[in-house]
């Protein structure tokens, strides 16, 4: 592994045919390589979430994170998108689903592509992640501390989020969870509700909650970061897309 890269803003064509902004990193080379789908946190489109992108891209994936915020508020701060994306209840669902399966066709079109994408997505992008798993047809799928897949958002929370856990019937992939055990949202007893639906379904899942982590404990400008439990939650996301988007 070499982690050459190369990154980039990109337009893609997203849900109902519009263009979007996105943004790409992939390996240098000739590939054969897998594919990642990145769902930015609900904070949205921002520098910290396209370390993200980059860090896959250096471990031999191709990542591709849409802005979901773009319609909202085109050539904003990530902050002041965000704001107004949130003042608008967040993101539609259907449009979400469309969105990324805009940007999972356009990695699965790329030059060097095995034709495997997964998805991966970060508090409201954990959600995110859970919904296209459920709605396209993806090979890996990762939530990190996704809310409002069993419960609907608390009072005063400014969305319009439904519970989407009717729709694990229909998960297309194996699914990995990464969650703190201090989370509020989602606390340890939603995420262990969803476990419990995905076993009496019969659904590859394997989740993974940390001691003293809670929300966004991978977000490392941010005092919620946990090293350990950051840590440990990529060595488990490698060997996860390893086994289901290598090559």
């Amino acid at each position: 592994m070499n982690e050459a890269l190369t990154a980039e803003t990109i337009s893609i064509t997203g849900h109902g045919g519009d263009e979007i902004e996105a943004y790409l990193a992939r390996p240098l080379g000739g590939g054969p390589f897998g594919s990642v789908v990145v769902i930015h946190h609900m904070p949205g489109y921002d520098s910290a979430t396209k370390e993200i992108a980059r860090k896959f891209a250096a471990r031999g994936y191709a990542a591709l994170m849409p802005n979901l915020y773009h319609r909202d508020a085109p050539g904003a701060s990530p902050d002041d998108a965000a704001a107004t994306a949130r003042a608008k209840g967040g993101v539609p669902d259907e449009r979400l689903v469309g969105d990324i399966g805009g940007a999972a066709g356009y990695l699965r079109a790329l030059e060097g592509s095995n034709g495997k994408v997964g998805v991966i997505g970060y508090c409201s992008g954990g959600r995110q992640s859970f919904l296209a798993a459920c709605s396209l047809r993806l090979d890996a799928a990762v939530d990190c501390y996704g809310a409002c897949i069993v419960n609907a958002p608390p009072q005063g929370m400014p969305l319009t989020l439904q519970p989407i856990v009717g729709l694990a019937k229909d998960l297309s992939c194996p699914l990995l969870g990464l969650f703190g055990a201090d989370d509020k949202f989602p606390p340890p007893q939603e995420t262990a509700e969803l476990s419990k639906v995905l076993d009496g379904l019969g659904k590859e899942h394997e989740f993974h909650t940390y001691d003293g982590a809670g929300h966004a404990f991978f977000s490392v400008n941010r005092t919620a970061y946990r090293v350990e439990a950051a840590n440990d939650g990529w060595e488990k996301i490698w060997d996860f897309y390893g086994r289901y988007l290598a090559s």
